[in-house]
């Protein structure tokens, strides 16, 4: 059989021949504790591996400085001297504590890293059978208060006023992670991927088609089915919700998320969506927004540039931010 084309054809085909495809690759690994899963547009797939290889040594290096079970990280540092002395901190650490006492002052409290003060007087684990006493509850949070997170921008330095005091980053830290791994892949002109750190993700670029990053919203029927799907364009969502982890007490249910500034679990909302340009903001809001409830929570949104929210109330009733569309019946 002879091969017969005429010189337009022959110059596609070569053209064709010579052009690499670019691939799509994802990883799902256990990082800070939890399970993240990084996924990279790459031109073949050895490429695709080092660039996630290169997103989670970064992710482990942040993990590295915000833990407060590593010993030798900075914050643990923080929280062993709280009461005693200011401690000294990498400019990286500095301006996350800094940003993230801006949150909690913008939403009056209901985000606040100093929660990991709190005593664990609230058990989810179905060994709990009635409240706690209003005693035990006032002391439980005694010692939490953003407050109380004195930072000195001369010295760099982080003082937590009260002995026993403690800070955490569990409400933020998975955010600011996946800000900067994506950071770090932008920088290495990866072109396109998504870092989703168990439902705080954040994307850049598009897949391998060229079609948009989606989002699905969780129908609050049916947490397994989507309600919509919303673009996610250079931008970041962060999830919270109370759809495995809460206890039913006299007949009411308590989210495992607990409110600091009264040291009782919230209720009301079942999830909390937030979408943003970064992962760290949109972490912090979610779970305040679930703390301060749906009215407070939207309200407060609507006032704030390039933020918006979708929160499903306990009733599996549908509120969102001015600038969110959809067709529900999606």
């Amino acid at each position: 059989m002879k091969l017969v084309c005429s010189l337009f054809s022959c110059i596609f085909l070569l053209a064709t021949y010579g052009q690499q495809k670019d691939v799509m690759v994802k990883r799902t690994m256990k990082l800070m504790g939890t399970r993240f899963e990084i996924t990279v547009v790459a031109p073949n797939e050895e490429i695709g591996y080092i660039n996630i290889d290169e997103a989670a040594s970064e992710i482990k290096r942040i993990e590295k400085i915000i833990s407060s079970w590593d010993e030798n990280s900075e914050t643990a540092s923080i929280n062993k001297n709280a009461g005693i002395k200011p401690i000294k901190v990498s400019p990286e650490l500095y301006g996350l504590i800094e940003r993230a006492k801006k949150i909690s002052e913008i939403t009056d409290g209901a985000f606040d890293i100093s929660y990991a003060s709190m005593d664990n007087i609230w058990k989810f684990d179905g060994t709990m059978k009635g409240l706690p006493s209003e005693g035990e509850i006032k002391r439980s949070i005694a010692k939490i208060g953003h407050k109380k997170i004195i930072l000195d921008p001369d010295e760099q330095t982080v003082f937590l006023k009260e002995k026993g005091m403690r800070i955490g980053f569990g409400a933020i830290g998975k955010g600011y992670a996946a800000d900067k791994a994506k950071e770090l892949m932008v920088s290495k002109q990866v072109k396109g991927g998504i870092i989703n750190a168990s439902g705080d993700l954040t994307t850049w670029g598009t897949k391998v088609t060229g079609e948009k990053w989606l989002v699905g919203i969780a129908n609050p029927l049916s947490k397994e089915k989507v309600f919509s799907w919303l673009p996610v364009i250079e931008s970041s969502v962060a999830t919270s919700g109370n759809y495995e982890k809460y206890i039913i007490i006299n007949d009411k249910k308590y989210s495992h998320i607990i409110d600091p500034r009264t040291g009782y679990p919230t209720s009301g909302i079942n999830s909390v969506s937030v979408f943003a340009k970064n992962a760290e903001l949109c972490d912090a809001l979610a779970t305040a927004i679930f703390i301060m409830g749906k009215d407070i929570g939207v309200h407060l949104i609507n006032q704030i540039d390039g933020v918006e929210v979708v929160v499903v109330d306990s009733n599996n009733k549908i509120h969102k931010s001015s600038g969110i569309l959809f067709e529900k019946n999606q």
